[in-house]
């Protein structure tokens, strides 16, 4: 059995200064501030009414985003019906190999910088407020599809699902987002890790 935190109000100012950071994921991921709230408030709560289930088995933010993170599918799930399909940015004519910087023979125009060592720099939290920017400037559709499946990890047929895409039409997404993604990160992180 799990005993309560050594000293309970420590814990509870702990838990709350960390409301900050939890919104911010929740805001990225459900794209509402409302149901944002609703995801927060819901781990806030579990974690005061249940100090003891923490046990110190982890680190306070880790343990409190996993909870947040099963909030945030079940957000997902119980509002399917209730969520606008947003017309995704790019479903435009610019086909996006011109975007990306790409020759009609699909080889790039310029070649990508020089990542280093990106196993060393992911675990730097710098690295990843650059990601959560780059992913917040995704297209909402792309935005919304590369969190619930790389982060949030649900199945393809549940982004499907949730998203009204065709397995087909994810997968291009998907793509378009990693391609995104990278280009963001090779211009806001490994390239300036990279210059002189």
């Amino acid at each position: 059995m799990s005993r309560l935190p050594h000293d309970l109000p420590a814990f509870e100012e702990q838990v709350a200064d960390l409301r900050g950071y939890l919104m911010k994921f929740a805001r990225l991921q459900l794209r509402n501030e409302t149901w944002a709230e609703d995801a927060v408030s819901e781990v806030m709560l579990a974690a005061l009414a249940k100090p003891q289930a923490f046990g110190n088995r982890s680190q306070l933010k880790t343990w409190l985003v996993g909870i947040l993170k099963h909030k945030i599918i079940d957000a997902i799930r119980q509002r399917a019906r209730e969520v606008c399909q947003e017309q995704d940015r790019s479903e435009s004519d610019e086909d996006p190999l011109d975007y990306l910087g790409f020759k009609a023979d699909g080889h790039y125009v310029e070649p990508p910088a020089e990542w280093g060592n990106p196993e060393q720099q992911a675990s730097s939290r710098q690295f990843f407020e650059v990601l959560e920017a780059c992913v917040s400037h995704l297209p909402v559709v792309q935005g919304r599809l590369f969190l619930m499946r790389e982060w949030l990890e649900l199945s393809s047929e549940e982004v499907c699902k949730e998203l009204g895409l065709t397995s087909t039409n994810l997968y291009v997404q998907l793509h378009r987002a990693r391609l995104r993604l990278r280009e963001c990160l090779e211009l806001n992180w490994y390239g300036k890790a990279v210059q002189p």
